[in-house]
């Protein structure tokens, strides 16, 4: 039988299946939930959270869930069912508003996916295991505290260069919501992982002070 913590983690990955499968099937439905700043703007903030349910594709939508499956949980099983939803749903608004605020000029951009919320979580596992090995390329083992510090440099990057079809600015919101709320929740961490905890937050204060400044370079 599944533990209570590891339930949340399956209820949540349904609820994403079920809710990007209507907008699969529903064009009227995807139009009314996803993310899109002059919507948002006119008062139809429910797409900040609704968003984060839609997705592509069963290859996006995969690939999400796939990630949130290993890492949520590590999170949920250490950190309880009720800290683990406050990180998801916490961390997909953080990516929401940081998304929200980086293409506020750009009245119909449009994003989709639990990327911000899965982004939040693989940093949490981070920061509560920073020597878990991951593999890169499925091949490579890396030390989990390189990827948090990679993924955040490259998600900098392709927010700059506008990289392919992905949210990149709800990555880096959804990184940053994770790491900030999971130390509020485990502040024990800036004793026991000082090391981690400081290489991890370099690039997020970097992309705070400099962020404002991607466009413009």
């Amino acid at each position: 039988m599944l533990e209570n913590q590891n339930l949340v983690v399956i209820l949540i990955i349904i609820a994403n299946v079920l809710f990007s499968m209507k907008g699969f099937d529903n064009y009227a439905f995807f139009e009314t939930y996803k993310f899109q700043i002059n919507k948002i703007v006119n008062g139809e903030k429910i797409r900040m959270i609704s968003a984060g349910f839609l997705h592509a594709d069963w290859v996006h939508l995969g690939f999400n869930m796939y990630a949130l499956y290993l890492f949520g949980d590590i999170v949920s099983s250490i950190l309880g069912t009720l800290n683990f939803l406050i990180i998801y749903f916490g961390s997909l608004l953080a990516g929401s508003l940081y998304t929200f605020y980086f293409h506020k000029n750009e009245p119909y951009y449009s994003a989709i996916g639990a990327s911000g919320a899965v982004s939040g979580i693989v940093y949490a596992s981070i920061l509560l295991f920073p020597d878990m090995q991951l593999l890169l390329f499925f091949a490579i083992p890396i030390p989990g505290y390189v990827f948090g510090v990679g993924y955040l440099l490259y998600s900098i990057y392709g927010m700059k260069k506008q990289l392919g079809n992905i949210g990149h600015a709800a990555h880096l919101g959804g990184t940053i919501g994770g790491f900030a709320i999971t130390l509020l929740l485990v502040p024990e961490l800036f004793v026991v992982n000082t090391i981690f905890v400081v290489l991890l937050a370099i690039p997020i204060m970097l992309l705070l002070i400099f962020g404002s400044k991607l466009k413009s370079l």
